[in-house]
């Protein structure tokens, strides 16, 4: 296979640089490790009642002055929806004990994507030339030589393949592409370095859903919102669906991901009894949860990555990652987004600073 930009990578960021190179008759192929294409951006469905409820296990807000993220859900058609923020927040302690009305939604004000986020993927993704999209391919090395670069992949069945390209974008966050990938030859090693040193954004999080036909905290006056101090869920919101049912609560688990491992059945059930002392005993009758732990996806995260992030990192592209292979090579995920850095404008972000570099 032949091709000029080869993008490896089909999350928000490589999608919208093959959209914007598509647009400007720029030769592409974009390859992409996993069997979907939305990288972090994952959206699950549940039925019940003759309802559909959409549930983002990844990102899943954005905000005003987001003007990229705004465009591009006004150019696709697609609504959006505030964030659910009607009501009184609840704290528990470390003991478990709660205390009702301690503030209001954390996340008052924030958007939510009517249909799940996995809508803005299929969006974009629908307007690129399938021939020039695969899925299920792994890139294992890159070689510069002196006609350009040679990726070889790998698809699903082991079988392996040359993709020769003039130039490359690793849409894939840094420290993924440092470990999974062998260059040829190989980077300085403060390239290395730096991409090693970027944290990527929300890689060693886990998140809970609990799903109900009855959206019994806003009944009781609450928002859905809550912060505890004994988890395992530390910060807990409104999931449900912009109109109608089912409704869902979800949150993050404040637990490290090496414990969490072998305790999915065990961490949901804690959770449940969890909500079940926030809010009432109707949370202890879910007709469905789901747990979808980020830290333990390769195409994600990387061991580093399941260290506790306790701020959001500066993020940013290194100069070290500035001018790769006399740039031939280049980063574009949103972990090398100057002002929106790890958020989804911020995927949009890097794909214009790309797009820019390569024209």
């Amino acid at each position: 296979m032949q091709t000029d930009v080869l993008i490896v990578g089909g999350g928000l960021s490589g999608l919208s640089l093959a959209r914007q190179l598509q647009g400007a008759g720029v030769d592409y192929h974009l390859v992409e490790a996993r069997s979907r294409f939305g990288g972090r951006i994952q959206t699950q469905f549940v039925e019940s009642q003759g309802q559909t409820g959409y549930f983002d296990t990844g990102p899943a807000w954005f905000w005003p002055g987001q003007p990229r993220l705004e465009k591009l859900v006004q150019e696709l058609g697609l609504k959006v929806f505030l964030q659910y923020a009607e009501g009184e927040l609840n704290f528990e302690d470390e003991r478990g004990q709660v205390f009702p009305g301690q503030g209001y939604a954390s996340m008052a004000g924030s958007y939510r994507l009517d249909g799940g986020l996995s809508k803005l993927v299929d969006g974009v993704r629908q307007q690129l030339d399938s021939a020039a999209l695969s899925l299920g391919e792994t890139v294992t090395k890159l070689e510069q030589t002196a006609a350009g670069i040679g990726a070889t992949s790998v698809d699903g069945e082991g079988q392996v393949q040359t993709i020769h390209c003039q130039r490359v974008v690793l849409a894939l966050p840094p420290r993924v592409a440092a470990e999974r990938i062998v260059f040829e030859p190989e980077l300085e090693e403060g390239a290395i370095a730096a991409m090693t040193n970027i944290p990527t954004w929300m890689a060693g999080q886990a998140k809970i859903i609990t799903i109900y036909n009855s959206p019994f905290w806003r009944e009781a006056g609450f928002s859905g919102d809550a912060m505890s101090r004994r988890g395992p869920l530390a910060e807990i919101h409104d999931a449900s669906p912009a109109e109608g049912g089912p409704y869902a609560l979800f949150g993050f688990v404040a637990m490290p991901a090496q414990v969490r491992q072998q305790q999915s059945d065990a961490l949901k059930q804690a959770a449940v009894e969890q909500l079940g002392r926030l809010f009432a005993k109707d949370a202890l009758q879910p007709i469905e949860v789901i747990l979808k732990d980020w830290a333990f996806e390769p195409e994600t995260a990387t061991p580093l990555d399941a260290q506790p992030m306790y701020s959001h990192p500066a993020y940013g592209l290194p100069h070290a990652l500035s001018n790769l292979w006399q740039g031939q090579l280049m980063l574009g995920s949103t972990e090398v987004a100057a002002n929106f850095g790890g958020y989804l404008e911020g995927a949009l972000e890097s794909a214009e600073m790309v797009f820019r570099k390569l024209m």
